[in-house]
Parts: C-alpha cells; sequence; structure tokens
C-alpha cells in the first residue's frame, strides 16, 4: 500500500474533510482527518494494519502500545498482525498513563502506533509513560503523519502517509481572522 493508496482510501470514506477545524493540539486547520470513519471499515483497518506491520517484521517487538482513543483500533491491528500483545495508554488526571492493569515488563521492546500525527504530542507522551514503565521503545508508526514529516516524537517513525497540511496556532489563524466559525473537536458534523 502507497501513500496515494492511503489517502484514496481516507477520501473514498468521507474520512479527509477540508474546512476550518480545531484539531485536538488546539491548532486550527484547514484539513481534518476523521480516522474513525478510515477505520470503520475492518477490511481497510486490516490492510493499514498489514502495511504498518511489514515496515516493523524482524524487529524483535514484543508488543505494540497506542493513546486512547485515536491509535486504539489501528495500533490493535498492527499487533494482530505482528502477533504481539496490544496496550494502550489514556490521560489521567492531565498525564498519559499506561492504561491500569496492564503492565510492561523491565526493556520490553514496543512499538508505539497512532492513527494520525500532527505534533507528536501524544505519541511522545505515551512513548514517556513507557519508559517510566521500563519498556524500550524501539519504533513509532502511523497511518497519516499530517506535519509533513517534521513531527520528531523522539524515536525512529514511519508513516503510511505523510501530508504537510497547515497547522497553525489560533492567534495565527487566518480563517478565525476573516471571522469564519471554526469546528470544535469532537463535532458531529461531517461535511
Amino acid at each position: 500500500m502507497n501513500a496515494a493508496d492511503v489517502i484514496a482510501k481516507f477520501k473514498s470514506a468521507g474520512a479527509l474533510l477540508e474546512g476550518h477545524f480545531i484539531l485536538s493540539s488546539g491548532l486550527h486547520s484547514p484539513v481534518y482527518l476523521q480516522c474513525a470513519i478510515a477505520l470503520e471499515s475492518t477490511r481497510s483497518a486490516s490492510e493499514f494494519g498489514a502495511a504498518l506491520a511489514q515496515h516493523f517484521v524482524g524487529r524483535q517487538i514484543e508488543t505494540v502500545a497506542s493513546p486512547a482513543i485515536g491509535g486504539i483500533v489501528i495500533g490493535y491491528e498492527v499487533a494482530r498482525q505482528l502477533g504481539v500483545r496490544f496496550v494502550w495508554t489514556e490521560r489521567e488526571d492531565g498525564r498519559m498513563t499506561l492504561r491500569r492493569g496492564f503492565k510492561i515488563s523491565n526493556g520490553e521492546r514496543v512499538l508505539v502506533v497512532e492513527d494520525v500525527i500532527t505534533t507528536g504530542g501524544s505519541t511522545r507522551e505515551t512513548i514517556d509513560a513507557l519508559v517510566a514503565s521500563g519498556a524500550e521503545v524501539v519504533a513509532a508508526g502511523s497511518v497519516i503523519d499530517r506535519s509533513g514529516g517534521r513531527a520528531d516524537v523522539g524515536v525512529p517513525h514511519i508513516s503510511l502517509a505523510t501530508l504537510d497540511v497547515a497547522a497553525v496556532f489560533p492567534k495565527d489563524c487566518e480563517a478565525c481572522q476573516r471571522g469564519e466559525q471554526a469546528i470544535e473537536p469532537g463535532s458531529r458534523r461531517t461535511s
């Protein structure tokens, strides 16, 4: 699966939206990727997972971890394709932590998987939580890197597709300056 295939799947699913959006990072962008829509097809999730997993075969990955909630579907699928266990992190009191009940062994080799990376913030927070639990985070992967390859997650990172999409602070947002209403994160609007 190449980058054009990934983008085509997002477009055909109606998961690549254009407008004026507030991303979960708080940044504003003219493009929003509704990954849940692209991943609701089990066939697409399996194809994305297989394509990502292919990059990590032979790397002695023991566990795949993803930040809740966006990465859970694709993280699980990559773990399934690699035949390893899957865990996730969640925010507790504003801090990313390993989901209660999950344990990481000292030196356990972990791959962190996200659906979309914009700033790399939640991936870095997930890596930090895993390292604090004793993991050796060996790499990260995502379906789409919308930072244009600029997001630094602190470990080698592979994406199936890379987009260079503007994501700006609200004070720098031209659409806001024109008075255009931004669509809030979690909005049910789909077009």
